[in-house]
């Protein structure tokens, strides 16, 4: 399980503090943020919060100024004088907003992904009916492993991240039934042709490379999925990601409320 640096909860109409709830389960919205360096960066900051507002009037989860009361939270909460490599996640539902932050854990070059039946509730959202994922995610080590959520035969994302496949020089994406994060994104910016397809367990063994995209992994590559016996037979397109990020990194500026 996740040790936890920081867990605190606000009411959203005076941003009071209370007892820390994490709402996992509740009618709301969660996004989840890595902040790194001395003094503090949010990678893709902006993106984020925008997201997350938007999100949120979708849910009918709508306050006047609700921007900068997210802002303030955050603002509060992170200090100029400690280094960080965390996982920010805010949480909404209509009447808290929560805060947490935890050490973010690099994945290793062996990782592999697990193979679960499921789909997410809507899945266009980040919404935080999360708590069957985190069941099985509280059982793996993150470092090594994720699960990846399959449904109608088809392998939609992780439990933590987008995944695109490889074959050649072409890279594919699910077409459906996932949510597109903010690190897909950004990466759809700098590579045009990223194809949608439906991708088939039974096609698996077709692909060279599946690489885990978003804020929790950053940019990883699978080496294996053991139930159906696939193995990694390139890390070309990994290292062509892992070049873009780093370029997202050095291009983030320190947080400036």
């Amino acid at each position: 399980m996740a040790t936890y640096s920081l867990k605190k909860s606000y009411q959203l109409k005076n941003l009071k503090e209370i007892k820390f709830k994490d709402l996992w389960g509740d009618h709301g919205i969660f996004t989840t943020m890595w902040v790194f360096g001395k003094p503090a960066k949010i990678l893709f900051f902006d993106n984020h919060i925008r997201n997350l507002i938007n999100s949120l009037k979708t849910y009918k989860i709508i306050k006047k100024k609700i921007k900068n009361d997210i802002l303030k939270i955050i603002n509060i909460n992170l200090s100029n004088d400690k280094k960080y490599n965390h996982l920010l996640r805010l949480a909404c539902n209509k009447k808290i907003i929560s805060i947490s932050m935890r050490k973010r854990i690099s994945p290793k070059l062996n990782f592999n992904l697990k193979l679960i039946t499921l789909k997410r509730e809507k899945p266009q959202f980040k919404n935080l009916k999360y708590k069957k994922i985190l069941s099985h995610l509280s059982k793996i080590d993150n470092s090594r492993s994720d699960i990846a959520l399959v449904h109608n035969k088809k392998i939609l994302e992780t439990g933590t991240a987008n995944l695109l496949f490889t074959k050649g020089k072409k890279i594919y994406s699910p077409k459906k039934d996932y949510y597109p994060g903010i690190t897909l994104k950004y990466f759809k910016t700098k590579i045009k042709k990223i194809i949608k397809k439906d991708i088939l367990l039974k096609e698996l063994k077709f692909y060279d490379e599946i690489i885990l995209i978003g804020s929790g992994k950053g940019v990883a590559s699978v080496k294996t999925i053991n139930q159906v016996g696939w193995e990694r037979k390139k890390l070309e397109n990994y290292r062509l990601f892992s070049n873009y990020y780093k370029l997202a990194i050095r291009n983030c500026n320190s947080l400036r409320f």
